[in-house]
């Protein structure tokens, strides 16, 4: 079984930078920073301008765990508790629901709710409930 550490400063942290990141995206560029929209406009971009402040979006998101590796001398640990057919089918259901909710929950959970969206808000309720009944049957039903 895999222990979740409490962690309410490295929490509110990273809270606070992606809601910087995401501030500075609309106020600069005019644009919500939902990380599937990024990457999705960044592989079929609509303009050739599009692709410079996409590619820093996702830079910054992979870069992460550098700087976290250059501050504190090591990668930061991850446990993955499930197979790589699992991780596959998670994905591509992940791939639908971002695909039928128009947008993952970085785009409405963070910039929509914001914007006191009635469809980001329901979208984001949609996708907690959802995921925390996949984690409750998931660990009922496969033991982890």
């Amino acid at each position: 079984m895999i222990e979740t550490l409490f962690t309410p400063l490295q929490s509110l942290a990273g809270g606070v930078l992606i809601g910087l990141a995401a501030v500075l995206l609309m106020a600069t560029m005019g644009r919500v920073m939902g990380a599937t929209g990024v990457l999705a406009g960044l592989l079929q971009p609509l303009s050739r301008s599009d692709l410079g402040w996409r590619a820093a979006v996702l830079l910054g998101m992979v870069s992460g765990p550098i700087g976290f590796t250059l501050v504190t001398g090591s990668m930061p640990a991850v446990q993955v508790p499930h197979s790589t057919p699992m991780l596959v089918i998670g994905g591509f259901l992940v791939g639908i629901g971002v695909t039928f909710g128009a947008g993952c929950t970085s785009g409405h959970g963070v910039c929509g709710i914001a914007r006191l969206s009635p469809r980001s808000i329901t979208a984001t309720l949609t996708f907690m409930l959802t995921a925390g009944v996949t984690v409750y049957l998931i660990g009922r039903g496969m033991g982890t």
